[in-house]
This record gives C-alpha cells, sequence and structure tokens, in this order.
C-alpha cells in the first residue's frame, strides 16, 4: 500500500536529502521551487540581473544549510522564501552607503523653508483658504479636487454631474474670483 505526499511533504523530503548532500535532491529541488524563490527575490531587488545573481547565492546558502530546516516547524516553501527573502534584504541593506560620522550631519543643508518662509506660507495659505471660501462649496471642491489633488476635468465632471463644458467654466470662473480675491 502505497502513500501519496503532498507537495510539501516532498519538498521536505528533498530538503532533508539536500542536507545529506544528494546532489539529485537538489537539482529536483532547484528546478521545482526556483521560479517562486525568483519571483520573491526579483519582488525585492526589482533589478532581473541582480535577482539571477542573488537566486543562485540563495541556492548555494539552501545548500549549506538545509540540515537546519526542521520538518514540521514550518512549511518547507515558507523556509525556502524565508531565506530568499533575508537574502534579498541583505543585499538591499549592503546597497546603502554606510553613515562616516554623525559630524557629516551637521553639513547638510536644511532644505526645509526658513522660519519666515513657513510663516509667510501659513499667511498664504490662510488667504487662500479664505478666498476659498467665498465661493460655492461645489465650486470650491472641484478647484480643490483639480489643482490639489490632480483630478482631470472630465473626474470633476462626472462626480458633480455636470457636462464637461460646464466644469470647464465652474473652474475657470472659480479661478478668476479667487485672483480677484486674492489680489484685493
Amino acid at each position: 500500500m502505497s502513500t501519496m505526499q503532498t507537495p510539501s511533504q516532498d519538498i521536505a523530503d528533498l530538503i532533508a536529502r539536500c542536507a545529506l548532500r544528494d546532489r539529485a535532491a537538489f537539482r529536483s529541488l532547484y528546478e521545482r521551487t526556483s521560479a517562486k524563490l525568483f519571483g520573491v527575490v526579483l519582488r525585492i531587488l526589482k533589478d532581473r540581473s541582480e535577482a539571477e545573481e542573488a537566486i543562485q547565492e540563495v541556492y548555494v546558502k539552501v545548500w549549506q544549510r538545509a540540515d537546519r530546516y526542521v520538518a514540521g516547524s514550518t512549511s518547507p516553501i515558507s523556509w525556502l522564501v524565508a531565506v530568499a527573502r533575508n537574502h534579498s534584504l541583505d543585499i538591499l541593506r549592503a546597497r546603502r552607503p554606510q553613515a562616516d560620522d554623525i559630524d557629516v550631519a551637521l553639513e547638510v543643508p536644511d532644505s526645509g523653508p526658513s522660519p519666515e518662509r513657513a510663516a509667510e506660507d501659513s499667511d498664504e495659505r490662510g488667504r487662500i483658504e479664505h478666498c476659498l471660501g467665498t465661493l460655492e462649496p461645489d465650486r470650491a471642491d472641484a478647484v480643490r479636487g483639480a489643482y490639489l489633488d490632480g483630478y482631470s476635468y472630465e473626474e470633476l465632471a462626472s462626480r458633480y454631474a455636470v457636462p464637461l463644458n460646464t466644469m470647464r467654466t465652474w473652474l475657470r470662473r472659480s479661478l478668476l474670483k479667487l485672483k480677484d480675491c486674492l489680489t484685493a
């Protein structure tokens, strides 16, 4: 009487045989799992040639560490994915330049606005909000949608159930009112 093994049990057996240095088992493990692990590595590294190199290194680690897999504690594919994921993350970490010294941070210019500029921006924002408040609510929302949220005229026309030319007119007239309000 033969018992059928699940694919998960098959992979666990292949890993166990790799721990015993069975090259045929390793070849079979590679053939059965490399596509999935390559997908994991590629998704993390986002560079095909780097992922191709990394997947080879992952399988070297699998060969070297196969004896560390404990069947039953986790699924074999999860263990393989963890090896691939961790190796890929190590590559990403190695890409980052190491900070030389904390004093270097003191030399980095602050790209934010100066306190004076921040105050001016705040005043200007307040004036714009005040002027938007003078518009009809749907017109003010359409202006925000078009110029702050990036909606197209077509999307706004659909949202407010008006013809496209009507939306264009709303926005043009609203901008003229805003201009008058801001220059007053």
